[in-house]
């Protein structure tokens, strides 16, 4: 690997469009819900725009822990850490698009619409070899044919 586990959960976080965010419920229960990633600082703090009144928001403000998992072309994120809800119109009105405009009304000078920003305590990724689900298939086919594992990276990472 050319750089540094930190860096490179980074940049796998920038590959990736969706996390399942999970956070605990009013009632102690695991949630999950999907939600496109706006920004990834260098730093590893993910970005997303919410509604203030959804019930995710009212649950990490009781509960702040979160964890944001990823799925990408045979590399895995995980990422751990702590939501907090920031008002910030100038930040919306620099993440806003068109993606984010088909799920939340009224834009980003909607006072409804903030940014929930998660600073990482860590995070642990899975990198297997190849780049598209053919290269995995054929390296899947070779591992079970041979008898010997895909060999990948795995790191636990603090942030």
């Amino acid at each position: 690997m050319d750089q540094t586990p930190d860096k490179h959960v980074v940049e796998l976080l920038r590959g990736s469009r969706i996390a399942m965010v999970t956070y605990l419920g009013p009632d102690g229960a695991l949630l999950s819900k999907p939600m496109a990633t706006q920004d990834v600082d260098f730093d590893g703090t993910l970005r997303f725009i919410t509604e203030r009144d959804s019930d995710k928001v009212e649950a990490l403000m009781a509960d702040p822990r979160v964890n944001a998992s990823y799925s990408n072309n045979g590399s895995w994120v995980s990422v751990s850490g702590r939501a907090r809800v920031v008002d910030d119109v100038e930040k919306l009105r620099e993440l806003w698009g068109t993606f984010t405009d088909a799920w939340l009304e009224g834009g980003p000078d909607n006072p409804r619409n903030v940014l929930l920003e998660v600073d990482p305590d860590g995070a642990e990724y899975w990198d297997a070899p190849g780049t598209s689900r053919v290269i995995n298939l054929v390296n899947m086919v070779k591992a079970k044919v041979t008898g010997q594992r895909i060999e990948g990276d795995n790191e636990t990472v603090d942030l």
